[in-house]
């Protein structure tokens, strides 16, 4: 494993760890524990630069599914670092300013940090994946962990409404890029980007070329909340401000102009690829900087801005894109300068637009409001704060001397440049991008100047304050100063970054305009003489500054354009609609009547499988090949058959328990005859416990009664059950009677000692060769136990007051704690407790060679647990054992999750196992497995769930 691979991984192992920590003090806060984590990862980013810049690409490689060609590669080149940097740097002044922001004796901060390192550690996949299924997982994850933070105080209506628009079109966006990345398979045969990258311009002509563009741009612009899909980041705002900064200032919302770039070599000789990212990034820019001076929240202004901002850079990677139009001379290069401008204004927009956010959160912070029409006067009172909002605002504005008039200038000069592109006839078109830039620039630095000036300067309103204002402490101040210091360091000394990110990233980009050894040339100055591009800022300045003056009385900017229409009502309606539909199509089959559900189910499998059977003329029964039926087997079936033919007539409950429990023991009776001791245990030991189970569940039902059916009824119900035993029947003789390719069972019988080291084939197949099938079947088990711990919980929360539900709670333990009355189960239990005990725990260390195993020894030890439970009471066990079984689940799935991931540092695939002979003091010559390990966190797992349920069920009144 590689030292990329671990700088992903990292953030996940330590979100993991923190899932299981113990709650930490309310003596120190709890992201202090985590801020090393990002500190790490940017100091070890930093010490990459060098090779990067030298022209290195840093890689790593690990086997993950082979059978389809899918490798967790990395790979860092300048394109990745610069995100990296991004991510880690920002992420560390993030954090730093979050320790100061969230209360740490009301915030749930262990959920707040989790999200946020699942969030980091994903966007670093995001951005050094090679692998397009990699590169798409993580994308996901980023949607998943952004609707968390997003959702952070849930108890909002507006933060849930926020965080689940955000998913519902950012996931919907990376299922299109999904889809798009299929398609680049069915053209290239590979996941592999560097592949593809390479091998560029070989399937332009391709007819799935231009719709795996198009489905590619739909996940980039829903990330990046590009016109029409930005509606989603001003209702995202309702996070709290350290998510606000980190997610859609610097990370996330830049994830699809990462997307962009890195395809840049494959599209970027369509015209399509240029018509379609410039024209959507202009209008997004002057549709954001619009729509920014209507706002009066200063969040709602960031993130219009932030809109505004991120359509400026994604225009500027579309203008970039004509270079490859031009195969040599100036012309390639003079394009590429649009790319050259992207980049750093990338970086520049990161930087001031984070010390804007942390200024706003601390506006908010110490005044209680966000409102700029309460806003005021807090120039005297707030100086230091003051002072980043005008380096962050004017740095947006495009001023000198700060960063932003930097790439404001670039910007400029790439769409007076793009006029010039004589490679289209749509000439008009192209001389619009600058008026629209232009004006949309002009909006830009009049919402700017209300971002400062209506907050920091005019008449004091501190009687409309929730607080009482003053300057924020040292703590909350450090990260946007050191961010605001970057503005005026990058503004005055740009060079120091032309070399060491500007130029790797733009070779990244670029990479067919380079020949071997050579480089771009970045310089960036603050003064170029009398340019358009400066007559065009001074413009600016001045209609911008007139827009400012003029914005209170000006209606256009304060009410909406379309009253009746707008992105938001039509989402909201295609919302209604889809619930409103869905809900009338559910009703229609959802009655209420599991009988109903149950033929639902039966019926579909009838049909399914008989035509399936019927239609491929897979009926085929072959009667050669069975054993002959011996007299005792006959007699075992009679029994099972008797056994559930009696279930429907019985007219109570625990007959019908003792009869369906007389089923399972026989088919365990079958399992021995047929040589299959682990399957034997496993089915007895699963009948002991469903047997206990169904008594706990039934003990809260009411009185069986038989329910009156009529005539026609009972004939639908009775041809459903024949009907499935037909189907069933037919599979298994089918299967049996006809084989098509050579079974796989004579592949594990030759190989589970060879390979891995185990002679019990059943159990070296669960945790060696189907592990993965073990670890997502606990998993599964794993949130079914907590969907029946939260429907009680759910359940007892909703029926009865508060009160009523302490003093029934305080009784039941009381009653749990009398001693029970059978004197000899109580006394035979202590014996037997202890022997089930020790068979489980032989049953554990044994099962890899004789019967037994994690599962099998799991089951012994919850029977001996239910045992202990029926004979002493619920409250003994908690007393005896004071677990969290549900937190015991979750150890027993961080085990086989860690065992599994554990192999990626021998290169290997995920869930890859070893095993050797090693003499060990006392014991001799012994093996030792690493599938133990996976096998230890199976049993967990298995007992944290089987408790769990017994536990919750046993308490529900």
């Amino acid at each position: 494993m590689s030292l990329l691979h671990m700088a992903i991984l990292l953030p996940f192992l330590y979100a993991a760890a923190l899932t299981v920590m113990r709650k930490p003090s309310l003596r120190f806060h709890t992201g202090w524990i985590i801020l090393p984590i990002p500190v790490l990862l940017f100091v070890y980013f930093i010490s990459c630069m060098a090779s990067v810049q030298a022209g290195e690409e840093l890689s790593g490689s690990i086997p993950w599914i082979p059978s389809l060609n899918i490798r967790f590669t990395v790979f860092l080149d300048g394109l990745g670092l610069l995100f990296s940097l991004l991510i880690s740097g920002i992420g560390s002044l993030v954090v730093l300013y979050s320790i100061y922001y969230l209360d740490r004796k009301k915030e749930a901060l262990r959920n707040f940090y989790v999200y946020l390192l699942l969030f980091m550690g994903a966007m670093l996949g995001v951005v050094l994946a090679d692998n397009l299924i990699i590169l798409y997982g993580f994308w996901e994850i980023t949607s998943i962990s952004s609707f968390l933070l997003i959702a952070f105080w849930h108890n909002r209506e507006k933060s849930r409404y926020g965080a689940l628009k955000s998913m519902l079109i950012t996931v919907l966006g990376g299922l299109a890029m999904l889809a798009g990345f299929v398609l680049f398979y069915i053209m290239t045969g590979t996941f592999s980007l560097r592949e593809i990258i390479n091998n560029a311009g070989s399937v332009n002509d391709h007819t799935l070329f231009l719709p795996a563009l198009v489905l590619i741009l739909l996940g980039a612009f829903t990330k990046s909340a590009q016109f029409p899909f930005h509606i989603w980041l001003p209702d995202a705002m309702e996070a709290p401000t350290p998510v606000s900064a980190y997610l859609h200032s610097a990370t996330m919302v830049k994830a699809g102009l990462y997307l962009v770039a890195r395809f840049s070599p494959v599209f970027a000789g369509e015209a399509l690829w240029f018509w379609l990212i410039s024209v959507c990034g202009i209008v997004t820019l002057i549709y954001g900087s619009f729509q920014a001076l209507k706002q009066t929240d200063l969040k709602a202004i960031l993130a219009f801005s932030t809109i505004s901002q991120l359509g400026l850079i994604m225009s500027l990677l579309g203008l970039g894109s004509a270079a490859a139009f031009y195969t040599d001379g100036s012309d390639s290069v003079f394009y590429a300068k649009a790319t050259m401008a992207a980049i750093f204004h990338l970086i520049n927009h990161a930087v001031f637009k984070g010390a804007l956010f942390m200024v706003v959160g601390i506006v908010d912070h110490e005044t209680g409001t966000r409102d700029i029409r309460k806003l005021g006067g807090l120039l005297s009172i707030m100086p230091i704060t003051f002072t980043i909002a005008v380096i962050g605002t004017f740095s947006m504005a495009g001023l000198p001397p700060f960063n932003g008039f930097l790439s404001k200038e670039m910007f400029f000069t790439a769409v007076l440049g793009i006029t010039e592109l004589d490679r289209f006839d749509s000439q008009t078109l192209l001389r619009l991008f600058p008026v629209l830039a232009w004006v949309a620039s002009v909006f830009t630095f009049g919402y700017s100047m209300m971002v400062v000036f209506r907050t920091f300067t005019g008449r004091p309103q501190f009687e409309q304050l929730e607080k009482k204002p003053h300057e924020a402490p040292i703590g909350l101040l450090l990260s946007p100063v050191v961010l605001a210091a970057l503005a005026v360091v990058f503004g005055l000394f740009p060079n120091l970054l032309s070399y060491t990110l500007i130029e790797p990233a733009m070779a990244a980009i670029h990479p067919a305009l380079l020949l071997p050894g050579d480089r771009f040339y970045v310089s960036i100055h603050m003064w170029h003489g009398w340019t358009p591009e400066l007559f065009m800022t001074m413009g600016v300045a001045v209609a911008g500054m007139l827009i400012y003056k003029l914005h209170p009385r000006l209606s256009v900017l304060h009410e909406p354009l379309f009253r009746r229409v707008s992105l938001n009502l039509t989402y909201d309606a295609g919302i209604k609609l889809l619930h409103q539909g869905s809900l009338r199509m559910t009703n229609r089959y959802m009655t209420g009547s599991l009988r109903h559900y149950v033929i639902y189910i039966f019926v579909f499998l009838i049909l399914s499988l008989g035509w399936g059977l019927y239609h491929y003329g897979a009926i085929s029964v072959n009667m050669d090949r069975f054993a002959p039926v011996s007299l005792y087997e006959i007699v075992i079936n009679l029994v099972l058959i008797l056994s559930v033919i009696a279930i429907p007539f019985v007219n109570s409950r625990m007959k019908a328990i003792i009869l369906t429990g007389a089923a399972g023991y026989m088919v365990t009776l079958f399992f021995v005859i047929f040589r299959a001791p682990d399957l034997a245990l496993t089915q007895m030991i699963v009948e002991t416990v469903s047997v206990a189970l169904f008594l706990l569940c039934f003990y809260h039902l009411p009185k069986l009664e038989k329910e009156q059916t009529k005539p026609r009824t009972r004939i639908v119900k009775l041809a459903i059950s024949a009907g499935v035993g037909v189907i069933m029947t037919l599979v298994a003789l089918s299967a049996s009677g006809s084989k098509l390719f050579e079974s796989i069972s004579d592949y594990y019988l030759r190989n589970s000692y060879v390979l891995a080291g185990g002679k019990n084939v059943v159990n070296v197949i669960l945790v060696d060769f189907r592990g993965f099938d073990t670890m997502l079947e606990i998993v599964v088990l794993g949130i079914a136990s907590l969907g029946v711990y939260a429907l009680i919980r759910l359940n007892l929360a909703s029926d009865r007051p508060e009160a009523v539900r302490k003093l029934d709670f305080a009784n039941r333990l009381n009653k749990d704690r009398l001693p029970s009355n059978d004197v000899i189960l109580r006394t035979v239990s202590k014996v037997a407790i202890f022997i089930i005990l020790v068979f489980a725990v032989y049953l554990f260390f044994t099962g890899h060679h004789h019967p037994g195993g994690g599962f099998i020894g799991a089951l012994m030890t919850a029977a001996a647990l239910i045992l202990l439970t029926m004979a002493f009471g619920m409250a003994t066990i908690r007393e005896v054992i004071p677990w969290d079984f549900k937190r015991l689940t979750a150890v027993g799935l961080l085990i086989a999750i860690l065992t599994g991931a554990g192999s990626f540092l021998f290169d290997a695939p995920f869930l890859s196992h070893s095993f050797g002979y090693f003499n060990l003091p006392l014991l001799g010559k012994t093996e030792l497995a690493t599938a133990v390990l996976f096998d230890l966190g199976v049993y967990l797992t298995v007992i944290g769930i089987t408790m769990t349920i017994i536990l919750t069920i046993g308490r529900d009144k």
